[in-house]
């Protein structure tokens, strides 16, 4: 089947893409989590990861030809290798979700907070309004100063919950209206979570493991599927050079036969030169006899 010749292009170039963004991620990764050392962690990581993919193509390309031990030893890292690639990718991406989040989840804590405090402060103003019907309905009906009293006593209380149920209840609208601008950072998720009928942190984290599944795995098959078009491609460059020297071996040779020819004709030049030529040789013998015969005729 033909192959465009720029095939093996696209793969070495998709290979190389999703390897480098995988221990891009992984490495940054391993860096926050061990964030007192992160330098070294970066240096380590990144070695390690050159050597995962070095390592898969060696055994790739070495498989019938080194030792089963080593076989099983370099097998059992390259796979330990890609699950360390993926913890790291996990660490990377959830920090970046939690960076994003962080100021959603506050704000939403405050928000339940307020609703809370809301609450009970409308039970707490319907508890003094039962208390002073109940003070009211007490007293005797001629009791007219007793209630106006009480009455002067419960309002302050009432009003002052009145002004911190508004105070709150427009803190709540505040909290609500930054709520819909932070959340357009992780709109999708929201949306995803309530369509699922489940928390933020489940989706989230449900699609990290989506993609810690295909993204180390696919970029080690990429690699191994580019050594192999680079072997298909150096057998049939044998192929190709091995016809060309059976070709060249099998043409016949026409330089012996080109030299005879430039030989005789430059023997024949050279007669003609000196007036050796067949031809002219025959012309002066003819003429010979001419005059010979005349001569004779004259006699």
């Amino acid at each position: 089947m033909e192959r465009s010749n720029y095939f093996e292009y696209y793969v070495g170039l998709s290979a190389l893409l999703i390897a480098g963004s995988a221990a891009f991620f992984s490495v940054f990764g391993l860096s926050k989590l061990f964030a007192g050392a992160a330098l070294s962690v970066i240096v380590m990581a990144g070695s390690l990861e050159f050597g995962k993919i070095v390592g898969a193509s060696f055994l790739y390309r070495y498989w019938n030809k080194i030792h089963t031990w080593l076989k099983i030893y370099m097998t059992v890292g390259v796979i330990t290798l890609v699950g360390i690639t993926s913890a790291g990718i996990f660490g990377y991406l959830s920090n970046a979700y939690q960076g994003a989040t962080i100021q959603f989840e506050k704000q939403s804590t405050t928000l339940l907070y307020k609703e809370d405090r809301l609450e009970q402060l409308e039970e707490d103003k319907i508890y003094l309004k039962e208390e002073l019907e109940q003070s009211l309905s007490s007293l005797p009906d001629n009791y007219i100063t007793a209630k106006r009293k009480l009455r002067e006593d419960y309002n302050p209380k009432v009003l002052e919950l009145n002004d911190t149920i508004l105070k709150i209840k427009q803190e709540v609208g505040d909290l609500k209206v930054g709520l819909i601008e932070t959340g357009v950072d992780v709109g999708p998720a929201i949306y995803l979570a309530r369509a699922f009928n489940t928390d933020i942190d489940t989706v989230v984290k449900f699609f990290i493991f989506i993609l810690i599944f295909v993204f180390d795995p696919m970029a080690v098959s990429l690699v191994i599927a580019y050594n192999r078009i680079l072997e298909d491609d150096n057998v049939e460059r044998n192929k190709v050079n091995k016809l060309f020297t059976e070709y060249k071996s099998n043409k016949p040779n026409r330089k012996p036969k080109r030299i005879e020819k430039k030989k005789k004709l430059k023997r024949k030049a050279s007669k003609i030169k000196h007036g050796e030529d067949d031809y002219l040789i025959t012309e002066k013998t003819e003429r010979k006899k001419q005059v010979q015969k005349g001569g004779i005729a004259g006699r």
